[in-house]
């Protein structure tokens, strides 16, 4: 067991929760900028900016008449209709590049809402539910997709391992690593060693070794082979730590780097989320019963980003929540790889 980690006999203090932002919509993933200012995923189809003032500025897609006025438009710019943004990543440029659960397209959507398709399609076929992006220090940009299944519900009961990774590299894009239950959030540690999967059907975490060319091999899960939970997003802090959400259940965990599972925030409903996890079990989940299991701070819970000057101000993302619960951390968590470019306007 590892000594001094600073989380062991911590707990978030719901006393000190302070809420950030107002009116958002599906907040599913922030992202946090070195001057304070967040962006978060919004259902209206773009992303909410939240200056360090707690200013608000909806950036979405453009409307159908400023694209026919503008020269050019139609060719290089698309109109996402049924947008949903789940996952987002910064761009060097500032541009966001965005896996849009709604479009089942991968799109990257400027700073005046400006959207262009990347793919929707791999190998010939439809991409599945485009899920998340990562951008690593090379500049590569690695995306999930949860399911190729319809309706995508299915995938829970069924817990078929048909979700999948994609790299986007100079050589295009290419599946790099399948075979995965309900392939969620992915992040890199420190190092860039071992991209880690979260698998949201099979309540595990798994990781992969990174190759120079992208290449990944030497699957293994790490830490629980099985969550108290669905998990949706994690992050790491300095010490090594793996913060995870767990959607439904509303519960904040933490992985040790010696694979010790430790408890932050459990703001769940827990009758709900006994009848949640006997459904799993029993593979008899329905929308209704996923519906009842929720919490009141960050309802849905659904990730983590470390922001604040120091790094130490986590925000709270949600499926259904209208604000992003947000405290202060015993220890910082790793910088994005956007931290030190300036993006924003």
């Amino acid at each position: 067991m590892q000594k001094n980690n600073p989380l062991r006999g911590w707990q978030v203090d719901r006393s000190a929760i302070r809420h950030v932002g107002h009116g958002l919509q599906r907040p599913e993933c922030v992202l946090a900028e070195r001057d304070g200012t967040l962006w978060a995923a919004d259902a209206r189809g773009g992303v909410m900016r939240i200056a360090p003032d707690g200013a608000q500025q909806l950036i979405a897609p453009a409307a159908a008449s400023a694209a026919a006025a503008t020269p050019g438009f139609a060719e290089r710019y698309v109109l996402s209709q049924g947008s949903l943004p789940n996952g987002l990543a910064l761009l060097p440029n500032g541009d966001f590049l965005i896996a849009n659960w709604g479009t089942d397209a991968v799109e990257v959507m400027d700073r005046q809402g400006r959207v262009r398709r990347l793919f929707d399609r791999i190998d010939g076929q439809p991409l599945g539910k485009a899920n998340f992006v990562l951008r690593d220090r090379r500049g590569r940009l690695w995306l999930t997709v949860t399911t190729r299944m319809q309706p995508w519900t299915d995938s829970i009961n069924a817990r078929v391992a048909d979700g999948y990774i994609a790299l986007i590299d100079e050589r295009g894009v290419r599946i790099v690593a399948d075979g995965f239950e309900g392939t969620n959030e992915v992040r890199m540690d420190a190092d860039e060693e071992w991209l880690y999967v979260v698998e949201s059907n099979a309540r595990r975490i798994s990781r992969l070794r990174v190759g120079q060319d992208g290449a990944l091999s030497g699957r293994e899960v790490y830490g629980p082979a099985r969550l108290p939970g669905f998990p949706d997003g994690f992050a790491f802090d300095a010490f090594g730590n793996l913060w995870v959400t767990l959607v439904m259940a509303d519960r904040l965990v933490a992985i040790t780097p010696d694979g010790e599972l430790l408890t932050l925030l459990d703001d769940g409903n827990p009758q709900a989320t006994r009848a949640l996890d006997a459904h799993y079990e029993a593979r008899t989940l329905t929308p209704e019963i996923m519906a009842a299991a929720c919490g009141t701070l960050a309802p849905w819970m659904a990730s983590l980003s470390f922001g604040g000057a120091d790094l130490r101000t986590v925000y709270l993302g949600s499926l259904r929540g209208s604000t992003l619960p947000s405290f202060r951390s015993p220890v910082a968590g790793l910088p994005p790889v956007h931290w030190n470019e300036r993006t924003s306007p």
